[in-house]
């Protein structure tokens, strides 16, 4: 049975799960599913069409699931999906999807959202990331599994932010940011400073995976090969390792150019 505390102001169409609670002054829209064992704190608002997994914790001041600040959009009906035990913590936003960006603002699972940290309408955004104080995702945004977003940092529209990468605080990225590799700089000047061997370490990774990280890194941009030179020279030299040929894909894949 869920716990519901007597000043939430809850649609009856909503559908709360055993095990849930909802805190004082939560306000919850028809449109809202959310799964066993999740946690409210005072003053979240849960509106459209939002589904929540399991176990999630939502903190103080919470807004879910407000219309996308897309001047295109209509009133059609968009959604958000969040998978399951994720922290999102007091005052982020996450804003539904548009028609034009597929309809779907998506968060994975074990992701942690601190405080006032913004995911914008179409962004996908897998599992075990991080957002520091204030990041911030502009629409249609991919933020790849382990990413860590630092605190104030902005991510321009349409860009991709690769696995196990990490942005420094403060960033304003404009261009698609490598996995494994660390990312700092404001606008016009980011760069990247070499692989996230402590993080990659924490994760889990292999001496070997990143040593040969470190070396994929000095053909891309230590060698002065042009950059498809580069590439083709790690497919030949690195490429039977997994997180080479990731990395060497993410590049050609790219649509906006990498931060470099």
């Amino acid at each position: 049975m869920a716990e519901i505390h007597a000043s939430a102001v809850i649609d009856p169409a909503a559908q709360i799960e055993e095990g849930c609670s909802v805190g004082p002054f939560c306000v919850i829209g028809p449109g809202v599913t959310m799964g066993t064992g999740c946690t409210l704190g005072p003053h979240v608002i849960l509106q459209g069409k939002v589904t929540l997994g399991e176990r999630n914790r939502l903190e103080a001041a919470i807004s879910i699931g407000a219309p996308p600040q897309d001047l295109k959009y209509g009133g059609e009906e968009t959604e958000v999906v969040i998978g399951s035990e994720n922290l999102i913590r007091e005052f982020v936003t996450i804003h539904r999807g548009t028609v034009g960006g597929g309809g779907i603002t998506r968060l994975g699972s074990k992701n942690m959202l601190m405080a006032y940290s913004h995911i914008a309408h179409d962004c996908q955004v897998g599992n075990h990331t991080v957002f520091a104080n204030g990041a911030t995702l502009a629409g249609h945004v991919e933020v790849g599994s382990h990413a860590t977003v630092g605190a104030f940092s902005a991510i321009h529209q349409f860009c991709r932010v690769g696995e196990y990468a990490f942005i420094g605080g403060f960033s304003v990225l404009t261009k698609d940011v490598l996995p494994f590799v660390k990312t700092v700089g404001s606008r016009g000047n980011a760069r990247t400073y070499g692989i996230n061997t402590i993080g990659l370490e924490r994760k889990g990774f292999s001496d070997e995976s990143i040593e040969t990280l470190k070396s994929a890194y000095n053909i891309l941009f230590k060698s002065k090969m042009l950059l498809q030179e580069a590439l083709q020279e790690l497919e030949k030299r690195l490429g039977d390792h997994a997180v080479v040929a990731y990395l060497v894909r993410f590049i050609r894949e790219s649509q906006r150019g990498i931060q470099r």
